[in-house]
C-alpha cells in the first residue's frame, strides 16, 4: 500500500515519540534525552535512549532504532500500515482509501470480511445460549460457577447439535461459500458442508484489540474431541495469541498468570485475577513468550498440578528465560488447576499460593528430585551431580552462588560440597566449550571490527554529526558532498540528508527513517544518526576530530573515484583534490 510521503509526515509529527514510547517504557529525562530499560532485549541498567529532538529511539546495547513508526513495528509486531493507521487514529488523522495498493486492498478487505464473518458467528453462538437449545450449555456453564456477567464478558455462546446450522445462517447474511470457507468455520466439500463447531460451549478468541479471530469449543457429552480449536487462518495463529490476552494487557497486576485452559483464565478474571491467559490448544511458543513480553516482565505458571501439566510448565520455562521473563510455579495441590482450587479455598489463598510461588530453577530441582530415592545414597550423589550441572546455567557467579545457597538450605547438603561439584563440572564440561565459543565469538568481532574500518566509521561519524549540528551544512557545502560517502547504504542517507537541509534549512532524521520500507534499513539508519560523539571533548579537540574526519572521507573518495576514471583531465582534478586537503581546515568558530 502507498501513502504521500506528506501525509506520512503529518502523522509522524503528530505523535510526539516521547508519549508515544512511555506508554510501553518507563522513561526518565537524562539532560535532553530519555532513558529507559530496552523492551527488545533483557537488560539491567538503562541504555535505552529516546532523543526529542532527532525524534528517535536507540538502544546502545542491542542497536534497535528508528523513529515512532519503527517502535510499534517492532514492539506490536505491526507491519508498517498497521502502525501508521494505529498512530493515525491516535491523532484523529484520517487515511484515504485511495492509499491502499490494489493487492493491499484486497488483502485488507479480506481480513475486514473475515472479522465480519467471526463477530456475526460469535454473536450467533451468543444468542443460541440463551436460547432453548442452548439449556445444556447454560445450566454447563451455571453448574461451572460462572456468573453472567463473566458469560457476557467473555461472550460465551453455544453451536447448536445441527451441523450446518452457522453454515445456513451466514448463508443468509449473504456471505459467499469461498469466504466462508476461508473463515475456517465451515467446511465444504464435495461429500457435504458443515460447521467446524457444533453441540459444544464456544468461546471466543480475541486478538489485543478485542477481536474475534477464532474459536474454542467444548463438547457437550460424549465426544472427542473434548476441546476443539479455530484451525489456523489469515485472522488467527495460534502461536502468536494467547486467551484472555485482550483483558490481561490492561491489567493493573504486575505480572501475567498462564494457565492451561479457558475455563481456567475465566474463573481466575472472576475471581479479581484479570491477568491470566492460556495458551491455546498446543504447548507454549516463543511467539506468545514475546507477546507476554511486551506487557510484563514476571509470569506465574499454574499449569495443571498432574504429571502432564508438570511436563508443560517444564517446557515453557526455558522458553520464557529464553525471552528474558521471570517465571515462578505456584503451587496448586492438593486441587488439580486454578478453577478447582478457587471454588475450593477461594481468592485470597489463591493470592497467597502466588506470593509464595516457587523459583522455576527450584521448582525443575523439585521435579527432578522425584525421579530420585533420597534415601539411597548412591541415587542421592547421583541427584547432587545432575544438579550441579543444572547450575552451570547460571554463568554470573553471584547468581550461581545465590541458587547453590537456596539448594544447600532445601536439601541439606554443605555449600562447599556442591560448589565444589560445580566447580568441577564446570572445568570438565562447560569451560572448554565456553573457551571455544568465546573464541569464535572474538574471531568474528575482530573480523566485524576489521570490515567495519576507519573509513566507514568516519562516514558514520560525519553523518551523525551534520544530523546533530545543522549549521556544519554550511561550512561544508563546497568541501563534502553526498558523493564522498562511498558506502551504499551511507550515500542513499547522505543523500536524503543534504536534500532535506537544501530544501527546508533543517534536519530531522525521524524522517528519513521513514523513507525506507524494512526494519532493518530503518535500524540502519537510526544507528548511523547515533554514532557516538565524545561529548567531553573541548571546542579544539572536536575541531581536530572534524577535520581528521573530513580529510579521511575524502582521501578515501579521491582513492575510490581515481580507480573509477579514465579521462586524463578528471584524473589529474581528483589528485589536486587530494593534494589540497594537506591544507584543509574547517573552523567551528
Amino acid at each position: 500500500m502507498f501513502y504521500s510521503d506528506e501525509l506520512i509526515e503529518e502523522i509522524r509529527t503528530k505523535n510526539d515519540i516521547v508519549d508515544v514510547i512511555s506508554g510501553y517504557v518507563k522513561l526518565q529525562k537524562k539532560g535532553s534525552t530519555y532513558f529507559g530499560l530496552c523492551p527488545f532485549h533483557n537488560e539491567r541498567s538503562p541504555s535505552f535512549s529516546v532523543t526529542p529532538q532527532k525524534e528517535m529511539y536507540y538502544c546502545f546495547g542491542c542497536g534497535a532504532g528508528g523513529n515512532v513508526f519503527t517502535f510499534l513495528m517492532e514492539y506490536e509486531n505491526f507491519t508498517f500500515p498497521e502502525a501508521l493507521k494505529t498512530l493515525a487514529e491516535r491523532a484523529n488523522i484520517p487515511l484515504p482509501e485511495e492509499g491502499y495498493s490494489k493487492e493491499a486492498r484486497e488483502q485488507a478487505d479480506l481480513k475486514t470480511k473475515l472479522l465480519e464473518i467471526h463477530k456475526e458467528a460469535g454473536l450467533y453462538f451468543y444468542h443460541q445460549l440463551r436460547s432453548e437449545r442452548g439449556k445444556t450449555a447454560w445450566n454447563y456453564l451455571m453448574k461451572r460457577g460462572l456468573m453472567e456477567d463473566t458469560i457476557k464478558r467473555f461472550g460465551l455462546g453455544y453451536s447448536n447439535k445441527t451441523s450446518d446450522d452457522l453454515y445456513q445462517y451466514l448463508k443468509r447474511k449473504g456471505y459467499a461459500d469461498a469466504l466462508l470457507k476461508e473463515s475456517g468455520l465451515v467446511t465444504i466439500e464435495e461429500k457435504g458442508t458443515y460447521d467446524k463447531f457444533w453441540n459444544r460451549v464456544m468461546f471466543p478468541i480475541m486478538d489485543i484489540h478485542s477481536h474475534v479471530i477464532g474459536f474454542g469449543g467444548r463438547v457437550m457429552g460424549e465426544g472427542e474431541p473434548k476441546y476443539l480449536n479455530s484451525p489456523e487462518t489469515k485472522l488467527f495463529d495460534k502461536s502468536r495469541n494467547l486467551y484472555g490476552m485482550n483483558y490481561a494487557r490492561v491489567s493493573k497486576r504486575p505480572n501475567f498468570i498462564i494457565c492451561e485452559g479457558y475455563m481456567d483464565v475465566i474463573a481466575l478474571h472472576q475471581a479479581g485475577f484479570s491477568n491470566a491467559v492460556a495458551s491455546l490448544g498446543t504447548a507454549f511458543t516463543s511467539g506468545q513468550a514475546s507477546l507476554i513480553k511486551r506487557y510484563t516482565k514476571e509470569v506465574l505458571l499454574t499449569y495443571d498440578s498432574d504429571g502432564a501439566g508438570q511436563k508443560a510448565a517444564l517446557r515453557a520455562i526455558p522458553i520464557l528465560k529464553e525471552a528474558g521473563l521471570s517465571a515462578k510455579v505456584v503451587n496448586l495441590k492438593p486441587y488439580k488447576d486454578p478453577d478447582e482450587f478457587i471454588k475450593n479455598l477461594g481468592e485470597e489463598e489463591f493470592q497467597k499460593r502466588m506470593d509464595s510461588a516457587q523459583n522455576s530453577f527450584l521448582y525443575e530441582v523439585s521435579v527432578k528430585q522425584m525421579s530420585y530415592h533420597m534415601e539411597d545414597p548412591e541415587q542421592k550423589t547421583e541427584f547432587f551431580n545432575e544438579i550441579a550441572k543444572m547450575l552451570l546455567e547460571f554463568t554470573e557467579e553471584l547468581e550461581r552462588n545465590n541458587y547453590i545457597e537456596a539448594i544447600c538450605r532445601e536439601y541439606q547438603i554443605s555449600y562447599e560440597s556442591l560448589r565444589s561439584l560445580v566447580n568441577k563440572y564446570g572445568y570438565q564440561m562447560e569451560m572448554p566449550r565456553r573457551a571455544e565459543i568465546n573464541r569464535i565469538k572474538e574471531r568474528k568481532e575482530t573480523g566485524k571490527r576489521e570490515k567495519e574500518d576507519g573509513i566507514k566509521k568516519s562516514q558514520r561519524l560525519l553523518l551523525t554529526w551534520l544530523a546533530e549540528d545543522i549549521q556544519l551544512f554550511d561550512k561544508l557545502k563546497k568541501i563534502i558532498s553526498p558523493k564522498d560517502f562511498t558506502e551504499e547504504f551511507y550515500h542513499t542517507v547522505a543523500e536524503m540528508l543534504f536534500e532535506q537541509y537544501e530544501k527546508e534549512k533543517t534536519v530531522t532524521p525521524a524522517r528519513i527513517i521513514s523513507r525506507f520500507d524494512t526494519e532493518e534499513k530503518q535500524r540502519e539508519a537510526a544507528n548511523l544518526f547515533n554514532t557516538s560523539l565524545r561529548e567531553e571533548m573541548t571546542q579544539k579537540e572536536k575541531e581536530k576530530a572534524l577535520n581528521e574526519t573530513i580529510k579521511r572521507i575524502k582521501t578515501n573518495w579521491c582513492e575510490y573515484a581515481g580507480r573509477q576514471v579514465t579521462d586524463l583531465n578528471e584524473l589529474m582534478e581528483i589528485t589536486q583534490i587530494k593534494r589540497s586537503l594537506q591544507d584543509l581546515h574547517i573552523s567551528l568558530d
